[in-house]
């Protein structure tokens, strides 16, 4: 869930995906304005990101060991308890919720009895966190594989070639 993939191509936010009507995929997690998959499906996603609501929750909430909803410490979004999720996945019948969002240093990170998975694809974040990256792999049956990687050593990723560029612009 890189940034092109949150973003999709024309930088629209892309934070709601089905996978075999089993797996909910999201970019942060769950909003208490939200309780169905519909009331997310029925959100105007062409529209810069709220500072509050159920789309900037969706976005920017974080799973918690806690009971019910939090105030989020990043000034947006919510923290969720593991009863929160029980509810959302009964009600939707929903086997996991994968999301991206939050740094975990072992690249992915189980939250509240396998109900939950943090997927982070970005190795060696900002060039100095030292956490390994993860991609989850999902077979016909939903059977999960998860590959790690670090990031590429600094001598190895050289510099992009560059594009001829013209001289005026028509």
């Amino acid at each position: 869930m890189g940034d092109f993939v949150d973003r999709g191509f024309y930088s629209v936010e892309t934070f709601l995906l089905l996978l075999a009507l089993k797996i909910f995929c999201v970019h942060g997690g769950l909003s208490p304005s939200i309780q169905t998959l519909d009331q997310i499906r029925a959100i105007d996603r062409k529209q810069e990101v709220p500072h509050d609501g159920p789309m900037c929750d969706l976005l920017w909430s974080d799973p918690e060991d806690m009971q019910g909803w939090g105030v989020s410490p990043r000034g947006a979004g919510y923290l969720f308890g593991h009863d929160v999720v029980a509810q959302f996945n009964a009600a939707n019948s929903i086997e996991l919720i994968c999301r991206a969002h939050q740094l975990v240093m072992e690249g992915y990170k189980w939250h509240f009895s396998e109900t939950v998975l943090t997927v982070w694809s970005a190795p060696n974040y900002c060039y100095r966190c030292g956490n390994v990256a993860a991609i989850l792999e999902l077979d016909e049956h939903l059977d999960r594989d998860f590959t790690i990687f670090e990031a590429a050593p600094q001598e190895s990723r050289g510099i992009p070639s560059k594009k001829p560029q013209p001289d005026y612009f028509l």
